[in-house]
């Protein structure tokens, strides 16, 4: 007969799960108590400043908990629902952190108006226009790069370590101030034009040179053996392979040329930062059309971000068929 011993049950480890959460909320209340945020939390309930004590600890532990509830149960919900909640909170924080500087609204209403009618108007018209000469420089430069011709690839990759190395702002000042030296007079939306077609073109003719490059030799060889010729080839087989490559790259670049739109408001041209900073100064309200203009550029970046994604999925769906 055989005796057993009665055995000790092993305590029982703490979930993976709970540590993680234990250890996100301590180092946010720690976080937020450094930062002054709990603090800043009491004062706001109770109505009066606390200075040392718990007060602003306790301030803290409660905001971390939120934040992490609030991780927890957003966790629970599908991509699409995790998207949704995740912008919808983090525009409502944007949001109350701009109601914070005490702006004027009635002030921005006047103005809005003015700076969307002139203003974006204005904007859109000079990247669109510096966009498509950007992108008929950058294929040439894309198609001397990648010439046997020493003379066009020297011309290519000096135009493009020069502009690429220049400030942007230092090729207006140049394009504007400089011409007129040598007896070309030239306006100042052109040569805000000339100056981001130039600078741009530089930077999105290495994204053409590169998506070309990525495209099988053999897809040139085969296009030969057909008997088409070298033209035929890149129009017809290279390029529209090549986009799908290309397009979302530079669809970033018309996202950065859109913002970098602003210098040109140091001509005069009345885009939105020019727009911006002159209504800004009738009332003294800076801050206003600051955070205005910001919120349109933003605007105009999604939109152009949707954009790119129906560019990507036509050409992805294009290579398919």
């Amino acid at each position: 007969m055989s005796i057993v011993l009665p055995t000790r049950t092993p305590p029982r480890p703490v979930p993976g799960r709970w540590l993680w959460i234990l250890g996100s909320f301590a180092v946010l209340a720690v976080l937020f108590e450094r930062m002054g945020v709990g603090r800043g939390w009491i004062a706001w309930a109770t109505g009066s400043d606390v200075e040392g004590g718990v007060g602003p600890w306790i301030g803290a532990a409660v905001i971390a908990a939120l934040v992490v509830l609030n991780v927890l149960v957003i966790n629970r919900l599908g991509r699409s629902a995790q998207v949704v909640v995740i912008w919808s909170e983090l525009i409502v924080l944007l949001l109350a952190f701009f109601y914070s500087f005490d702006l004027s609204f009635a002030f921005i209403a006047r103005k809005i108006g003015f700076l969307i009618t002139q203003g974006v108007t204005t904007t859109l018209y000079i990247s669109a226009i510096s966009i498509v000469i950007a992108s008929a420089i950058a294929l040439v430069g894309a198609i001397a790069k990648l010439s046997p011709n020493g003379i066009a690839f020297g011309l290519a990759s000096f135009y493009t370590s020069l502009f690429r190395g220049l400030p942007l702002l230092m090729q207006i000042y140049i394009i504007y101030l400089g011409l007129p030296q040598l007896g070309y007079v030239v306006g100042p939306v052109p040569a805000g034009i000339a100056a981001l077609s130039l600078c741009y073109g530089a930077y999105m003719t290495e994204i053409f040179r590169a998506g070309i490059e990525s495209i099988p030799r053999g897809q040139w060889e085969a296009s030969e053996a057909l008997g088409l010729k070298r033209t035929q080839i890149m129009r017809k087989i290279i390029l529209p392979q090549a986009m799908r490559i290309i397009v979302p790259p530079t669809g970033n670049q018309f996202i950065a040329m859109l913002k970098d739109s602003s210098l040109v408001s140091v001509m005069g041209i009345w885009e939105i930062m020019y727009l911006a900073r002159t209504q800004g100064q009738t009332e003294f309200r800076h801050i206003e059309m600051l955070i205005t203009a910001s919120m349109i550029y933003w605007l105009l970046s999604m939109v152009l971000e949707y954009g790119q994604a129906r560019l990507e999925r036509h050409f992805s769906r294009s290579l398919r068929r």
